[in-house]
């Protein structure tokens, strides 16, 4: 690395003033598409294979250099972009699926202007294996087809495009019209989508075999796909019989089997199981028609059923409901007399103990209850009933009519289940002189209750009473979720913990008793009030200022929100230094100015706002830092060679906001060899002020091929370093030009001609183009996509010339110890339709102390409505220039047009010689031009900084 640089070479010229553009976006594909086709002269469409790898790049131009984006419509969500790709020019799915379809946009912007944006439709082809099914005719269904029936073969296959379909039986091709007892049809509620072959009053020659023949006639080299169906008096639909209960209970930890027989059907039918919620349990064991699933849970619960299937008339299905026993949730409430307001419980009147569980199956449901650990039977005053499933289901009360002394006590509800395996559910209710009902309150120093942001709090009611009843507790002020996400939480103990309080939770709570392991009586509540204390929120943040020296700057800080608002004090700091106190009246900000911007002056000053729950800070960090400088992209081909080892680099940037701080007056360039550690260094002098959006290039020389090198770019002004920026540049051995940017490639106009060539795209054309003669698409076969081309129309005249000059291809010295023989490979696009097609030549003109046009290449006459190829080996020994010449012909249809032109390292392939020139009279006429090994400069003759 360090041999080859110690002779670098490098000068600096400044070219345009303002190269600022707007992006612009084109998007290209990989060539793996089975087809391009154009809709409406604004979309492509992208037809690809299934299974295929699509890859799409979207091309940008503008300065600063664009962002770019990919986005996909009209599919489903499941389609977004998950990896770094969506921001990457060149979009890649591999193994693209059915569902991946869809319009893919690429959104280009820079800040200038409007966004960029271009689409591109992608039609992804597939063809399914198809599928035959069987059918009788309405009313006369049967479980084997019988002679003088109709038979119906049905053949589907999901595809895109549309499927086509044909028949065969044994070896032949079954047409309308062909036989009178067939008849072949699309139904018309199909939309063609299926085939269906009708078989009329069977007959013996019908018993055979058929083939169904799917096709999408070979599009994406999708081959064709057959199924066949053997017919025979024995073909019959599937019957099944499960060898199990309906339904079936079973405890939580055991193995349960189903079993599924075929009792049925002509071929034999398959057997699948299916749950009629979701997927089969992981843990399910399938063997043929048998399902087992070990240690089954509640999760397992649910509805299973076997279906057969042999595509003859519908399939058969049976089902069978799998309950798995369980109690759960235990409850109890005591309910008082009713027929009076009075809540406690007294002697002398009514009281109701109500039990409740949840059980599965609830027909199993039993209660027993208990009186201090005896049985209790139902009686004249001890009424022992169980509520209506429907109202309340898993519910059994216990009234005690005309309450006496002797019956206090500790009663028992015993829930179970009367298929056993499950524990029962035991609830104890004490009732005595000292049960009484429930009251709420909120200890006084508990509400409000103030506390800060990201603090643990606790809210706390009160609960008195026996027995104490579970406590709800919600919001009271506004319908929002509690902090655990709910809309009510439960509290046993009528405490309510909240850890990591945010400001968003201030307001009120509402706690209330409910009517579990409680009273069934009115509900109570009490309100608390909880108050969120938190810093100032300020903005900003954090702002960088870059200033100048001797310049004055202004930073202000607001306040946006705080709690409490009162007495908030604000204070300034440069580093550790303190520059100002003081206190907010009215206003909702502080300022702080500097005059005079010196050394002193910079650094990072803090404006802390301070209330009672902590402070709230700005950050500034003055800096007299330049910006970076921003790589320009878009310079047209800026690698060339000239020496045989060697390539140069044409280095080309802008500086962001040049005028924001003091003149830069040097750069900082850092260059080495791609994957190296070791940078060189070297400053590029700067003479006077950089104008804002001037382009500066700088040419790197001595790189040596192919390697790639990563270079980095500092501004420098007398406050010191600014920020770099970094870029690859890598080793090109080709020219190329699609004339799709702004200065179509600095090829340039011959002022000695007729008239002008034109840059064109069919989509932006003039309505009133002359039809038959011109491109009605670039090569590439976008509408949108440009191409130069000459214009015949009046006033043009037979035998006028329109010359097009290329760039200037620059080479160095001839070296005498160095190869002398390297070949070229000059190609272009040509398209030359219409009746009065006149000629196209091509010169080479090679610059030396005269210049000198050599003839190259040339075609005339009609070529038809198509792109063709040129292909010519070129050996130059100096600088030299290609130009393009149209002539035009007898009459209007006349337009000739060219495309991507390149300029590639080596000899044409031998074949693209033998068949690109040969077409239609198109003409290589010279044969050797000898060249010293380069590839291109772009010569620009600028003046130098």
């Amino acid at each position: 690395m360090s041999r080859s640089l110690t002779y670098l070479f490098m000068y600096l010229v400044s070219l345009l003033p303002d190269s600022t553009a707007p992006p612009t976006v084109r998007i290209v594909h990989s060539g793996l598409a089975c087809n391009i086709e154009e809709e409406r002269y604004s979309e492509r469409v992208y037809t690809i294979r299934e299974g295929e790898t699509l890859e799409l790049t979207c091309l940008v131009t503008g300065h600063p250099r664009p962002q770019i984006r990919w986005t996909k419509t009209a599919g489903s969500a499941s389609d977004r972009f998950q990896d770094s790709s969506v921001f990457n020019e060149t979009l890649r799915i591999t193994n693209i699926q059915r569902h991946q379809g869809g319009r893919y946009y690429c959104k280009a912007e820079n800040g200038l202007g409007s966004p960029a944006i271009k689409s591109i439709r992608v039609d992804v082809y597939y063809l399914d294996d198809p599928v035959v099914t069987v059918h009788q005719s309405i009313g006369e269904a049967k479980e084997q087809f019988y002679y003088e029936r109709t038979v119906f073969l049905r053949c589907v296959a999901n595809s895109n495009p549309p499927v086509r379909y044909s028949w065969r039986r044994g070896q032949e091709v079954l047409l309308q019209g062909s036989d009178k007892g067939v008849e072949i049809y699309e139904p018309f509620f199909t939309q063609g989508e299926t085939k269906i072959l009708k078989l009329k009053n069977l007959r013996p020659q019908d018993y055979a075999n058929y083939s169904c023949i799917a096709s999408v006639r070979n599009v994406c080299n999708i081959p064709d796909k057959m199924v066949s169906f053997r017919l025979s008096n024995k073909t019959a639909s599937p019957s099944i019989k499960l060898l199990v209960d309906d339904p079936i209970v079973v405890n939580p930890g055991e193995a349960i089997t189903l079993v599924c027989v075929t009792t049925g059907g002509e071929p034999a039918p398959s057997l699948t199981w299916v749950r009629s919620f979701g997927t089969l349990p992981e843990k399910t064991v399938l063997n043929g028609g048998t399902l087992t699933i070990p240690a089954i849970t509640s999760d397992d619960a649910g509805t299973y059923s076997c279906i057969a299937n042999n595509n003859v008339g519908n399939p058969a299905k049976k089902s069978t409901n799998i309950i798995v026993r369980a109690l759960k949730k235990g409850r109890f409430w005591i309910t008082p007399d009713p027929y009076h307001k009075d809540d406690n419980i007294q002697i002398g009147r009514e009281v109701k103990i109500s039990c409740q569980v949840e059980a599965v199956p609830s027909e199993e449901l039993t209660f027993s209850w208990f009186k201090n650990g005896r049985p209790l039977r139902s009686s004249e005053r001890m009424v022992i009933t169980q509520t209506d499933p429907d109202v309340s289901p898993g519910t059994t009360n216990l009234d005690i009519i005309d309450l006496k002394f002797t019956d206090f006590g500790t009663y028992t509800c015993v829930a179970s289940l009367k298929g056993g395996g499950i524990s029962d559910i035991s609830i104890d209710v004490n009732i005595s002189s000292s049960t009484v009902p429930p009251n709420l309150t909120v200890p006084q120093e508990k509400s409000p209750l103030v506390t800060r942001e990201g603090d643990t709090i606790e809210l706390q009611c009160q609960v008195t009473g026996k027995p104490k009843p579970i406590i709800l507790w919600s919001r009271a002020d506004k319908e929002v979720a509690m902090p655990d996400g709910s809309m009510q939480m439960e509290s046993y103990d009528g405490t309510l913990r909240i850890v990591n309080v945010s400001r968003e939770m201030s307001g009120m709570y509402r706690c209330q008793t409910s009517q579990y392991n409680g009273f069934n009586v009115k509900p109570r509540e009490a309100l608390v009030q909880l108050i969120v204390q938190y810093p100032p929120a300020v903005e900003p943040a954090f702002l960088e200022i870059r200033q100048g020296q001797d310049r004055s700057v202004t930073m202000s800080c607001r306040v946006l929100r705080a709690y409490p608002i009162r007495v908030l004090t604000y204070e300034w700091r440069l580093g550790n230094k303190l520059l100002r106190t003081g206190q907010f009246d009215s206003q909702e900000y502080t300022e702080y100015p500097v005059k005079s911007l010196s050394n002193e002056n910079y650094g990072v000053y803090n404006c802390s706002i301070i209330n009672e729950a902590g402070a709230g800070r700005c950050s500034f960090l003055v800096t007299g830092k330049a910006y970076a400088p921003e790589f320009y992209y878009d310079t047209y081909n800026p690698v060339w060679q000239n020496r045989h080892r060697v390539y140069s680099y044409s280095l080309q940037w802008t500086q962001m906001n040049p005028d924001a701080v003091d003149r830069i007056v040097a750069y900082r360039l850092g260059i080495r060899q791609a994957g190296q550690q070791r940078w060189w260094e070297q400053e590029i002098k700067i003479n006077g002020n950089i104008q804002k959006g001037e382009l500066i290039t700088y040419n790197l020389t001595e790189l040596i091929k192919p390697e790639a090198y990563e270079v980095r770019l500092t501004p420098l002004t007398k406050f010191g370093e600014g920020d770099s920026t970094i870029r690859v540049i890598k080793y090109s051995g080709e020219f190329h030009c699609g004339f799709e940017d702004g200065n179509i490639c600095l090829f340039t106009q011959d002022d000695t001609d007729n008239f002008d060539w034109t840059k064109q795209s069919t989509a932006t054309r003039n309505t009133k183009y002359t039809p038959n003669t011109g491109p009605n698409a670039d090569r590439s076969g976008s509408k949108e996509g440009f191409y130069m081309y000459i214009e015949t129309s009046r006033p043009r005249l037979e035998g006028e010339k329109a010359r097009l000059l290329s760039p200037v291809f620059s080479i160095a010295p001839k070296n005498p110890y160095g190869p002398t023989n390297t070949a070229y490979c000059f190609s272009f696009f040509y398209h030359m339709y219409g009746q009065h097609i006149g000629v196209l030549n091509v010169y080479l003109r090679l610059k030396g102390q005269t210049t000198i046009e050599n003839p190259l290449w040339s075609s005339s006459g009609n070529k038809g409505q198509r792109w063709n190829e040129a292909h010519v080996n070129i050996y130059p020994i100096t600088s030299f220039q290609l130009i393009f010449e149209g002539i035009r012909g007898p009459g209007i249809e006349g337009d000739i047009a060219i495309d991507d032109v390149s300029i590639a390292e080596g000899e044409c392939a031998k074949q693209d010689l033998a068949t690109k020139n040969s077409v239609d009279g198109a003409v290589g006429i010279l044969v050797h031009i000898w060249l010293f090994p380069i590839i291109v400069l772009i010569s620009i003759l600028s003046p130098r900084r």
